[in-house]
């Protein structure tokens, strides 16, 4: 099936415990192991292929690399990073997340990227030794910051394995089709979009780290799309009828910031008529028009007001939408250095839910991305020209478009912030009855204070955030309850069938509710990072992923090695 297309390791001596898979458990080397990336012509083999350099194909590539493996790494656009980059989602997270509840190499990068700015920024001088410096004061993460200091950071984090020979990082590149034998991926054909060149990817594993989970059909993966019915999952707030085209909305995200006495405002969109007198239609009604300072509060339902002042004004009774994603607040800086704040757009306003895109026709998925960049175009315009202000006045017209922030031509992220993606049918499947609050404490027999998640025996990973899902392709409005802090059991990793793909980043074995609370940053990063480091493993023991799974020793193994690599597997007993 053919790929549709659109638009510092850990330190040496810190102690952690690395696997050495040239040599198989029986003590014979590994005949299966690549010592570095072997070129014949336009045919790469290596240890690991990773189609995707979004955040879960980095720290896929990480724990591999990190573990003695060599990686060959694509990436659709010319930056690797995911959410964190090409796509302008400052980073959400939990609010333990400082201390635990990641692993030690993502808290690692989270350093390395306040090192940047206290290296290279001038930082005001009671903020230059801040561990906990948040560069945008953002009031949705603890560390909102520019997508290229991410990016920054990921490349010096690959910079030396590029060097020794042990990593190939395709960019630019996309999936154009696989060949398979059995329960086995054998080759993943790829192009390089600016000089049109075809070379064949060759290796014993490979990684689906696309944002859609492209390589599942490619390689006859079995998976799903969209929304259960409650008849199969059991939860409690599953649809009654499933719906595999009812997929959560994507945005396009952009940067702006705030020149007071200039006039910045770009041409009308040519769809700004649709989008200014747009009224989403949804199963519960939306609060008013989209292009409104107000939403549909995503617990109730109910109406709730918004506000928004590029000045970066706190407000007393609603949220600005300016701080919401700031990635750099001028209050942080030594005065005069930023003319003002720099924020990201991605707002209920500007999420895009007319259209579904995965498991569509090419035409189709390039159509609601053209939908969806209309409206981000048209929500700014709306901003420079119609949005209320306190003073009684209609717009800000020194609202300027960053392109430089997102490093493109008209100023939108390289990719879509995608939610939902197809998901692998895995060994087992996360549910609401794991992780969501009431269900739990329903099936434990206590109040909702005392739920605790369920306990996996084979948990690689924990995670938090709340069971978030945006509004929906098939009319759903906002899905929005309780989660408990959970770990990423073994088991929601592995495909039923196939036994040398992982999937990495949002195609994980969840339900279309679980996914609401499995799928950003830092649990993307730990499903990543887990499954880098789990490849070496099937290496070294010869076994197939499906044969560890049912090996209570074997996955003990695995799990007593990857904690010695920073991975807690368990959350303190308060927390679990």
């Amino acid at each position: 099936m053919k790929r549709r297309n659109f638009l510092g390791n850990l330190a040496a001596g810190s102690g952690l415990v690395v696997l050495n898979p040239i040599y198989a458990s029986n003590g014979k080397k590994n005949t299966e192991k690549v010592n570095s990336i072997n070129k014949e012509g336009r045919t790469l083999k290596a240890d690991l292929v990773i189609i995707g350099g979004g955040t879960g194909g980095c720290a896929t590539a990480l724990g591999a690399l990190r573990n003695g493996l060599t990686v060959i790494m694509t990436e659709e656009t010319d930056w690797i990073g995911g959410q964190l980059t090409q796509q302008g989602v400052p980073p959400d997270e939990h609010k333990w997340i400082n201390d635990f509840g990641a692993t030690a190499l993502y808290r690692e990068f989270r350093k390395k990227v306040r090192g940047y700015y206290r290296h290279n920024y001038p930082l005001k001088a009671e903020l230059a030794q801040n561990e906990r410096f948040n560069p945008g004061n953002a009031s949705v993460s603890e560390i909102s910051h520019e997508p290229k200091i991410s990016l920054r950071v990921l490349e010096t984090m690959f910079d030396p394995y590029i060097s020794a020979g042990k990593l190939v990082l395709l960019k630019e590149t996309v999936a154009l089709d696989a060949s398979t034998f059995g329960n086995k991926v054998q080759s993943v054909r790829v192009k390089t979009q600016p000089n049109g060149e075809i070379r064949n990817l060759i290796a014993p594993y490979f990684a689906d780290a696309t944002e859609l989970g492209d390589l599942l059909p490619m390689t006859g993966t079995e998976y799903v799309c969209g929304a259960e019915a409650k008849s199969d999952t059991g939860e409690l707030h599953a649809a009654e009828i499933a719906d595999p085209r009812n997929n959560q909305a994507f945005t396009v995200c952009f940067a702006m910031d705030y020149r007071p006495k200039e006039d910045w405002t770009i041409d009308k969109p040519e769809e700004y008529g649709f989008w200014r007198d747009f009224t989403p239609e949804m199963k519960t009604p939306w609060a008013g028009k989209l292009l409104e300072l107000n939403y549909s509060n995503p617990r109730t339902l109910l109406p709730k007001d918004l506000g928004f002042d590029p000045r970066g004004n706190y407000m007393k009774d609603v949220l600005n939408l300016w701080i919401y994603r700031r990635i750099l607040a001028k209050d942080n800086f030594e005065d005069g250095f930023l003319g003002g704040d720099i924020t990201l757009v991605n707002y209920p306003q500007n999420d895009y839910f007319l259209g579904n895109i995965v498991d569509v026709s090419d035409n189709e998925l390039k159509h609601h991305i053209n939908r969806a960049k209309q409206l981000s175009l048209s929500l700014l315009y709306w901003l420079q020209k119609e949005a209320p202000r306190a003073d009684g006045g209609k717009g800000w017209p020194g609202i300027r478009l960053r392109q430089d922030v997102m490093g493109t031509n008209d100023g939108l992220a390289k990719y879509p912030y995608i939610r939902e993606a197809r998901r692998i049918k895995p060994l087992f499947r996360i549910t609401e009855h794991h992780v969501g609050k009431i269900q739990r404490a329903s099936i434990q027999g206590v109040s909702e204070a005392e739920a605790r998640a369920k306990n996996f025996e084979d948990s690689v990973g924990i995670g938090y955030y709340h069971i978030d899902l945006h509004p929906s392709s098939g009319g759903d409005n906002y899905i929005d309850f309780s989660s408990l802090p959970f770990q990423i059991p073994l088991g929601a990793l592995i495909p039923q069938r196939m036994e040398n793909i992982f999937p990495v980043n949002k195609n994980i074995g969840t339900t279309h509710l679980t996914n609401g609370c499995y799928r950003l940053h830092p649990v993307e990063w730990s499903i990543g990072e887990a499954i880098g480091m789990f490849v070496p493993y099937l290496m070294e023991t010869g076994r197939s992923p499906q044969e560890i799974y049912k090996n209570v020793a074997a996955v003990r193994k695995f799990q007593s090695l990857i904690r010695s690599q920073g991975v807690d597997t368990h959350w303190p007993n308060e927390k679990m």
